[in-house]
């Protein structure tokens, strides 16, 4: 896997991206972070050989967060789908991380997935739902189409953007219906979000209330496995809050000093 990293001292925190099969958008959470931290920033697996899977994405993550945290825990910031693999992977390795935080988090179950369904029908005009279906056709390549379709999504997921300059955005389709079809199998199954029990580290979810992944009902499926869940929304902010012109500067902010405390609280113990 491709890997960027960010600062030169600091406790060591790893930002993983969503999609997904969507690298890099987070470059701009790294380098805001990086005046604190050093930032771990890993372009997950994309498709190949093999399907791609919950479990080998976890094994992913282990291997780099050995290999470039020199033995001692770091923090984990997960956007999106990336939030969910945090979970995952500190449901799996538990005591491997300090922390995790969630941004954006996508849905663990039916009736969280069929409510973002539903915010995003409600805020789709004739226009865009015609542009929708235009897609196939006007995008033949499935890389194409799906980076396409993210981009109008987009608009249904945000306020008020600082930028929309996304024009180097890479989408792997294939790792992202692979990925995400295990996923769902793993909750179908009854898999997560019951796993994240073993996770006795904090945890906190920061959301807009514009996202339409509906941040209340994800929490609320998620606090009676993670009963150290913090819960913290914004207003006038979507799915990317470090974006949003009214929460840009709080997020950071909050985010900064909530990590800043994981480490500073107790001490940070070598892994052995």
């Amino acid at each position: 896997m491709q890997v960027r990293t960010y600062g030169t001292s600091g406790p060591f925190v790893v930002v993983v991206h969503g999609g997904p099969g969507a690298p890099g958008y987070m470059a701009p959470v790294a380098q805001a972070l990086a005046d604190t931290f050093r930032i771990v920033e890993p372009m997950q697996r994309g498709s190949g050989g093999e399907p791609l899977t919950v479990a080998r994405h976890v094994d992913d993550l282990h291997k780099l967060v050995e290999e470039h945290c020199e033995g001692v825990r770091p923090a984990l910031v997960g956007h999106s789908w990336g939030a969910m693999l945090a979970l995952a992977y500190a449901a799996v390795h538990p005591g491997r991380v300090i922390a995790v935080a969630l941004i954006g988090c996508g849905t663990f179950d039916r009736a969280a997935r069929d409510r973002r369904k539903s915010i995003q029908e409600e805020r789709t005009d004739d226009n865009l739902r015609r542009r929708l279906e235009q897609l196939p056709d006007e995008f033949p390549n499935i890389n194409d189409r799906l980076r396409i379709r993210g981009k109008l999504i987009k608009q249904l997921d945000s306020y008020e953007l600082i930028s929309t300059d996304d024009e180097d955005e890479v989408v792997d389709a294939r790792a992202n219906q692979e990925t995400w079809r295990d996923m769902i199998r793993l909750q179908e199954e009854g898999v997560y979000p019951a796993a994240f029990a073993a996770i006795q580290e904090p945890v906190i979810m920061l959301h807009g209330d514009y996202d339409s992944h509906p941040g209340r009902m994800i929490g609320a499926s998620l606090e009676p496995h993670l009963p150290q869940l913090e819960y913290r929304e914004w207003e006038r902010c979507g799915h990317y809050p470090w974006l949003e012109k009214a929460a840009h500067d709080e997020f950071f902010a909050v985010l900064r000093e909530w990590l800043a405390w994981q480490f500073t609280k107790g001490p940070r113990e070598a892994i052995t």
